[in-house]
């Protein structure tokens, strides 16, 4: 049976430890220890085992007396300093320095991050344009049955949501610009308000957000996934190319049913703002359409259409780049599908405002 711990003083400064050096056998040997004034020495030749305890509390005792420890054994020296490698003292974060400084670093920190999302998105922009130019160069490596995937998934499944929202904004419109228009007599214009403005501006904006939180979300959250099984990886092992396998479907679907959906979610919001016009300003149907072909230059239809597929292209990138960038653990799966989302609806909205200015400049407005 081990012994209990123990130790001797020698007159040369020297403690020399005997028995067992584990938690089962230390005993009071810590509050003994506590008791020795002074220490040069610590010879540890005659001691049976010793554990990670027994380790800790010789380590401790050696640096409060700044004493050497010998006679271990190859494994218990082992022991030894790796105990010692993690007994140091934790960097705790600086309370230091004023509530100013640390929101400038924050704002800094936010503005490289920024600057380094923005440059990935135009590389990963880059090389979707490289893919789309393999694509064209040989053709048979299109992937026609994906991208027909993806016109079901980015555009017929987000008919109904598509139509119900721009059905409620058309009615919002209508009912606000009537009340609004009322004080001074001018109900009529109501019906300028609501062509305008949803087919130049609220139809396609409306839906390239919508198109952002539905599609680009699945986007992130389906190259993500694919990302942390490693089924990307293994495509690249077998030499077919992500990009053209699983990026541009997904790019071409955004970009080609953008403009479809946003001319329909524009119709949609007409007929909610005629049938409310209908019901509160008693404006026939059929006066309303007259009105809209009257009031509504076909410009602004030009300028929903061309923005849309920019808005299109922008959203699938956002998501695909994201999820691509997946490492590590399921956790990033969500993070990077939120900052997908975040991204395409800043962009769009930052975009939007961009053409409001270059139509403008044209004399679309």
């Amino acid at each position: 049976m081990s012994a209990n711990a123990d130790f001797q003083e020698g007159q040369d400064g020297t403690l020399r430890f005997t028995g067992d050096l584990s938690l089962a056998r230390l005993g009071n040997l810590p509050e003994r220890l506590n008791g020795v004034d002074r220490a040069s020495r610590l010879d540890l030749s005659d001691i049976e085992r010793m554990d990670t305890i027994g380790a800790l509390v010789v380590r401790r005792f050696a640096v409060r007396h700044d004493a050497a420890v010998e006679g271990l054994s190859e494994d218990e020296q082992y022991l030894y300093d790796q105990v010692a490698k993690s007994d140091q003292p934790v960097a705790m974060r600086p309370r230091s320095g004023s509530s100013f400084a640390r929101v400038v670093g924050e704002v800094g920190a936010a503005t490289v991050q920024a600057g380094r999302t923005t440059l990935g998105l135009l590389g990963f922009l880059g090389a979707t344009a490289l893919a789309l130019l393999a694509v064209i160069r040989h053709p048979r490596r299109f992937r026609f049955n994906a991208v027909i995937q993806q016109f079901e998934v980015v555009g017929v499944a987000a008919l109904p949501i598509v139509g119900l929202m721009s059905f409620l904004i058309g009615l919002v419109i209508a009912q606000q610009g009537a009340v609004q228009l009322r004080q001074f007599g001018a109900e009529v214009f109501t019906i300028n308000l609501v062509g305008r403005l949803t087919l130049r501006e609220m139809g396609v904006l409306m839906t390239a957000i919508m198109v952002a939180g539905r599609s680009g979300s699945a986007f992130a959250a389906q190259l993500g996934t694919q990302k942390l099984t490693e089924e990307i990886d293994a495509l690249r092992t077998i030499g077919v190319s992500p990009m053209e396998a699983l990026v541009l479907p997904r790019t071409l679907a955004a970009i080609m049913l953008m403009p479809l959906l946003g001319f329909y979610s524009s119709l949609i919001a007409l007929i909610g703002g005629g049938l409310l016009t209908w019901l509160t300003l008693g404006i026939p149907p059929i006066t309303f359409i007259a009105r809209i072909r009257e009031v509504v230059p076909i410009t602004d239809l030009y300028v929903g259409l061309i923005k849309a597929p920019v808005f299109g292209a922008i959203i699938a990138i956002a998501g695909c780049f994201q999820g691509m960038q997946v490492e590590a653990n399921a956790e990033q799966v969500g993070l990077r599908t939120t900052a997908a989302v975040v991204q395409a609806i800043f962009l769009v909205i930052v975009l939007d405002a961009f053409f409001a200015v270059f139509f403008t400049w044209l004399g679309w407005a």
